[in-house]
């Protein structure tokens, strides 16, 4: 759930004990359909209690923003890491409290955060492509309401390459 201005969001968890703040436009809104983010999601989905991350179709749903732009402000003591293989880089983390789905993160450097767009109400930021849909489940065709992709889309990495870059800036900038 969140609540939005436009300078900040506020993303919580199902119970609102757990809150994050995510600071001006996000680098990009998507739907993924590579194999790990639909076991990942559907793991999640297994915990107690919680609502599912993915689409009926099978895709999960993201709104990617800079680490520097996206913190944790409430209820940092709920949050746990759930991995698809003991050692991968790629953690989903989730509130305990309720077990909602948060965000899903790498531990190798990567410079931006996912935050899974069931996480948002009515105010998502709107929804711009669709990735990896070489991966989709057999028998499925991911909808047509924005371009997809079977890998990853040029504009998508020109996006990340420039978020990246500004994250530099402002990280040198800070340390100066």
């Amino acid at each position: 759930m969140s609540a939005a201005s436009a300078k900040s969001r506020i993303i919580t968890c199902s119970c609102g004990h757990v809150h994050f703040e995510a600071k001006g436009k996000p680098i990009a809104s998507l739907v993924c359909y590579c194999d790990d983010c639909q076991a990942g999601s559907a793991q999640l989905a297994e915990l107690p209690g919680a609502m599912p991350v993915h689409d009926a179709d099978g895709g999960t749903g993201y709104v990617l923003y800079r680490k520097d732009r996206f913190a944790c402000t409430r209820g940092q003591d709920a949050l746990s890491d759930h991995r698809l293989t003991t050692g991968s880089a790629t953690s989903r983390v989730v509130a305990t409290c309720c077990n909602s789905a948060m965000t899903m993160r790498f531990d190798d450097g990567r410079h931006w955060t996912s935050v899974y767009r069931a996480r948002f109400d009515a105010d998502a930021p709107a929804l711009q492509w669709r990735i990896c849909t070489k991966n989709a489940r057999e028998g499925v065709t991911p909808p047509t309401d924005v371009p997809s992709f079977d890998t990853y889309p040029m504009a998508f990495m020109g996006r990340l390459s420039v978020s990246g870059l500004a994250y530099i800036f402002r990280i040198r900038r800070r340390i100066k």
